[in-house]
């Protein structure tokens, strides 16, 4: 498992919902955290590992030594809370050197299912409110990049040009698996869970 660079085909795909968890979706969720933490992220959607799985992980802190703050919210459903949307710097693993100010709400609501399968229903403000909205976009197939307009659209699609060319160089070279075999990966996974 990888973390998956813009422009990969899976990261605008919207995910589907997890119809059961079993001991290899739980190995995967492990190794998503050790990605995570190995590539210094809060955050990771399943379809940025070529999941194609609703749901996503996180831990604000970033600290694999914080294990207290990890979540996993699978089948996640998210409500935006009242007040003033905040702007505030977000990147993202999937786009390496790319960062961006972006609006968001300073609340949100979510509803899932943690990895024993227990429904949480929970409310978060600041840092983790934006992981979560961030997150869930991911699995909507929206990068944070579609949530920018004007100059910092602009900014931003400057410093994706070279995170292009780098995913086609390591795609040229074969140090990239092909997207042929991840999009038909997922879908046979789409299947089997069903």
């Amino acid at each position: 498992m990888e973390i998956l660079k813009h422009p990969h085909p899976l990261l605008s795909r919207k995910c589907h919902a997890l119809r059961r968890v079993d001991v290899e979706l739980l190995a995967m969720i492990d190794e998503m955290f050790g990605i995570m933490y190995r590539a210094k992220g809060v955050g990771l959607a399943a379809n940025q590992v070529g999941l194609p799985y609703r749901f996503f992980i996180m831990n604000p802190s970033g600290d694999a030594e914080k294990p207290e703050e990890e979540r996993v919210y699978m089948n996640p459903v998210v409500t935006l809370g009242a007040g003033k949307p905040v702007r505030d710097e977000e990147g993202c693993l999937s786009f390496p050197k790319v960062y961006a100010e972006v609006l968001r709400a300073p609340k949100v609501t979510i509803r899932a299912y943690d990895r024993a399968g227990k429904e949480i229903h929970e409310v978060h403000e600041g840092f983790a409110a934006r992981i979560i909205q961030h997150e869930y976009d991911h699995l909507e197939g929206v990068s944070f990049v579609e949530r920018l307009d004007g100059e910092d659209r602009e900014e931003a699609e400057m410093d994706m040009v070279e995170v292009r060319r780098t995913h086609a160089e390591l795609w040229v070279y074969g140090e990239s698996f092909s997207e042929d075999e991840s999009v038909k990966r997922w879908e046979e996974m789409v299947i089997r869970n069903a």
